[in-house]
């Protein structure tokens, strides 16, 4: 069984202490593939070292996140770009609008936001979108920038029936990780309306632990739990749900 975490922080410093045991973890059991979605400037080289160390499942983003548009963020984006000009990435990410920690810089969140999607396309690139707070205003960006060149992954997907069915609209699949576990997670009581084949996996670690582990720090590992509740979720196996979701990440990212 072959699973994808299409969405890891493992550069992050809650692994500072055992990283590369929670990652060889992972891989023994089966999760081999890890998409790692860029923050900002200050992530990069730690992202870089990551893919030195683990250079056959590693496979990285280049990208903006919306919680660190700032005053700054003409610099930020500029760091981006000269990135994506320098070398090949798998996805421009994470990138989106965040309204739940601070609405002060929504304008310049929707002004990343669709500069990296115009670079992202410009690349033949697929996007991966953080939304928190803002369906709304995500739809909005995407409305205006939809086209055939546009595709990706809706990140961290916590909508309801309807969201979901919309946000495939935009070729996008849906990321689905620990919250799917939660009693109060809703997503579990409507996904089986969604064909899996828009479905992908991911862990968010060290963010969203899934159930039992809710609470504590997220691992890759912990993408064991997800696929299981999935495979109940569809009613089919945790080898078939391993086995379609890494083949629509293989379909997203190209590898």
């Amino acid at each position: 069984m072959i699973l994808t975490d299409t969405h890891t922080h493992l550069y992050a410093s809650q692994f500072d202490e055992d990283r590369e045991v929670i990652i060889k973890n992972a891989i023994d059991l089966g999760v081999t593939r890890f998409f790692i979605p860029a923050i900002d400037s200050e992530t990069t080289q730690s992202m870089f070292a990551l893919e030195k160390q683990f250079p056959k499942n590693m496979f990285l983003m280049m990208g903006l996140h919306p919680t660190h548009v700032k005053e700054n963020f003409k610099e930020e984006l500029n760091h981006v770009k000269e990135w994506l000009d320098k070398r090949p990435f798998y996805a421009v990410g994470e990138i989106g609008i965040d309204l739940f920690w601070d609405k002060t810089f929504l304008q310049q969140q929707q002004d990343a936001f669709k500069q990296q999607i115009v670079w992202a396309k410009q690349k033949n690139l697929p996007i991966v979108i953080h939304c928190r707070d803002a369906f709304d205003k995500v739809f909005e960006v995407l409305d205006d920038v939809k086209d055939d060149k546009l595709y990706g992954i809706f990140h961290c997907f916590t909508g309801n029936l309807e969201q979901a069915k919309k946000a495939i609209t935009y070729n996008l699949k849906l990321g689905i990780g620990g919250v799917v576990t939660f009693k109060n997670g809703k997503i579990d009581k409507f996904l089986d309306q969604i064909p899996l084949s828009n479905i992908v996996l991911e862990t968010d670690a060290p963010y969203l632990a899934p159930t039992p582990y809710r609470g504590k720090r997220n691992e890759s590992s912990y993408l064991i739990n997800v696929a299981k509740k999935m495979a109940d979720i569809y009613n089919v196996s945790d080898v078939e749900i391993a086995a379609i979701t890494t083949k629509n990440s293989k379909d997203i990212f190209g590898i």
